[in-house]
Parts: C-alpha cells; structure tokens; sequence
C-alpha cells in the first residue's frame, strides 16, 4: 500500500511497514494545502498532530484509512471521512501513563511554583522567601473530571501522595467510584465544589467544550488550581483568565484553544503563558508511550492489509436502520451472491451490513444480510427457486 506519513512516527515502525512491502513517505510539517497536494496518491494516512480537513478528503483518489497517532480523533474531519467511506482509527489507551505523569507534574509544579523560582534563578534572583509558601498536595482535595484510563491513572497517582480524590464522569457510578477508592460526584459542579486541585480529562466532544465555564470556575475554593491535559476548548479560555485575575486561581495547562498544530511554530497566547504554568501539548510525548503508539500503528496496517478492516475504526455504524435479517446458505459458486444482490435491488431494498463466510471444504459458503426492510414473499420465492440456494431464513432484527 501507499502510505504517507505526515507527522513523527518511530523509525523502527518506519522501517518494519517497508519490510512489510509498503511503500511509505514521510513528509512531516507539510501546510494544508501541501498535505491535500500529498495525500492525493496515498491509500493510508499517519497523522498526529496534522489537521485532516473535508478538503484533504476530497482530494485524495484512494486514501481508504486515516490513523490518528494517538488517542483523540478531534484533528480529523470524522463525519467527512465516513462521508466518503474512508476507515477512521486511533491509538487510544497509549499514552496512558505519559500524560497522567505530565498531569501530576504540573501539579505539583503549580503547587510548587517550579516555573517562576527558575526564571527567577536565571534571572540571578534567589527568592527563597517568597517561593517557600507552597501548601504541599497531601491530604488536598483532588477533582477529576471524566473517569477514563487517565483519569484513572492520575487518580491513583495522586492517591499514592496521599491525595483525597474526587471524580464526576458520564459513566461513573457511585458503586465503581466506591471501588475505585474514589469520591463520587452527581455532576461536575460537586467536583468543583469539594476541589482544591480540578484536573480535566475529558474526550473532546460538543458537550465538553467549554465544559470549564465561568459557573464552574465560580465553585471552586480560592486560590484553587486547575489542570487541563485534555482538549483546549474544554475549558472557556475568557472566563479562566478573569478567574486567574480576580479569584486567584492557579493554572496549569498542556493545551490551548487554537493553539498550533506542528511542531515548531510561532505561539500567540504570550500573555495568558506568563501568568499561568505551561506546557506545547507534550502530555503524550514519551519515548515509552510513541513506541507503544507505533506497535498499534503497526497492528492497524497489518490487520487492515489482511482484513479489509481496521481494528477500533471509530466511524462505523454501531447500529444500522436494518430491519430484517436474511441469511442464504448456498453452493460456493461464481456469481451466487451477485444474483442474490440483484433481486434484492429489484425490489428497492437497501442491504445495510453483509457477511458471507466459506465451510469446510469449500463447496458451501452462508450469507447474511440486514436488509432496511423485509423482503417480499415473491422475493423469497425467487430466490429459493435459484439452484445454487441451499436454503433461506428470515427473521427481524431486535
């Protein structure tokens, strides 16, 4: 396959996809107008940091899988790409440990106020008295907004400091929070509320922008700090800032709302960095968490070559408007399932999903299809009375 590479990738995954029989073209930093000009050739798409428009999708002639090198989608145009039937997959899970340590981190660094004692060192300024007024991490409260494997992870980090840690997420139950060890929270403004530190971690959805508002912000305790890993737009940049102004919060942060998507670039954002803690969006950027996202690049392309199908492609129906079922056992012969097609077309019906596996043998093979309605009985008749039919059944989906 012809895949294009537009972001860094290990160079041991380089070379095991061309040992592989690939042929592979990197090209990292390119504008998005050099990747739509790129991609146009290219069957499979490597991105990571790199923005996939509708307009890179439309140039392309036959991309049929994109991979996010990591584990959120929201730099790829998903609706686009299942617009036009190109495959959708991620590395979730990866950088796991990565960005929880980073989390932890700037934690403590907020806590702490690493950053502003080492400017000030570099500046020849020994400020001793003024940064020795930490209030220390253990036995604070801490707030996790959504509960997945970082969530997770930063959690029991935290609990090993001997942290009190709270959590709210869409799918957290008051049993499993119990289980976990963990404060349950009805909604995000209970974590706020018992928060002395509020760690966002979040997936990037429409609900979740802006998630961090000002009615949120207004809950937490005084001199609170809030650390963002997740997404930018999680948080409402304005009212953090009048936050940070008026209620003295402290923040520490990995992301950006718009911030750039290469690796080098000009940063806009100067005077909202000097106020707060900071980071270029690195939380996933180990040398342990970029060798376990190039092994599951790797599983993708493989499986993908082998299958016709990606592994964890996240665009795909989970549940069809397929009505019926009808499942054909027939003779593996040439041409079975087109005549099979046709009637069905025939009669206007849309085949939703298609299986069709082979016995044993080879001789007979057996056919399902969720069809958006039920076929007629005239239809069935027809195709029972084909010589190559085995037999048919046909029941409602539930």
């Amino acid at each position: 396959m012809e895949i294009l590479v537009a972001d860094k990738l290990s160079p041991r995954a380089l070379d095991r996809l061309r040992e592989m029989g690939h042929t592979v073209r990197v090209e990292v930093g390119l504008t998005p107008d050099q990747l739509q000009e790129r991609t146009l050739d290219a069957e499979v798409l490597i991105v990571r940091s790199s923005k996939v428009s509708a307009a890179v999708l439309d140039r392309s002639r036959a991309l049929s899988l994109v991979i996010r090198a990591g584990a959120g989608v929201n730099t790829i145009d998903v609706a686009a790409a299942s617009a036009r039937g190109i495959y959708v997959a991620n590395c979730p899970g990866k950088n796991t440990d990565a960005v929880a340590e980073l989390t932890i981190g700037l934690m403590i660094a907020a806590d702490r106020r690493i950053v502003d004692a080492c400017s000030d060192l570099r500046d020849g300024r020994w400020r001793k008295s003024e940064y020795g007024k930490a209030r220390g991490l253990k036995g604070r409260a801490l707030g996790i907004l959504g509960l997945g494997s970082i969530g997770k992870r930063v959690a029991e980090i935290a609990q090993s400091l001997g942290m009190q840690v709270f959590a709210w997420s869409r799918s957290l139950t008051a049993e499993q929070a119990r289980l976990l060890d963990i404060g349950y929270c009805a909604t995000p403004g209970d974590v706020a509320a018992v928060a002395d530190v509020l760690s966002v971690h979040v997936a990037a959805t429409g609900d979740t922008k802006g998630l961090v508002n000002s009615d949120l912000l207004g809950l937490l305790k005084p001199d609170a700090i809030l650390v963002n890993t997740s997404r930018g737009d999680t948080v409402d940049t304005e009212a953090m800032e009048r936050a940070i102004t008026e209620r003295g919060l402290r923040v520490a942060t990995d992301v950006f709302v718009n911030e750039p998507s290469g690796g080098d670039a000009a940063f806009e954002s100067v005077e909202l960095a000097r106020q707060i803690t900071a980071t270029p969006h690195i939380g996933a950027s180990t040398d342990q968490a970029s060798e376990a996202i190039a092994d599951e690049v790797l599983r993708i392309v493989q499986l993908f070559e082998a299958t016709g199908k990606p592994p964890g492609a996240v665009n795909l129906l989970e549940h069809s408007s397929a009505t019926h079922y009808l499942v054909a056992r027939h003779l593996n012969q040439v041409g079975v399932l087109a005549g099979i097609l046709d009637e069905i077309r025939a009669e206007g019906i849309n085949v939703q999903e298609m299986e069709n596996v082979i016995f044993q043998g080879g001789k007979a093979a057996c056919c399902t299809l969720k069809l958006d309605r039920a076929p007629s009985e005239s239809l069935r008749g027809k195709l029972a009375q084909q010589e190559a039919i085995i037999s048919l059944q046909m029941s409602a989906v539930k």
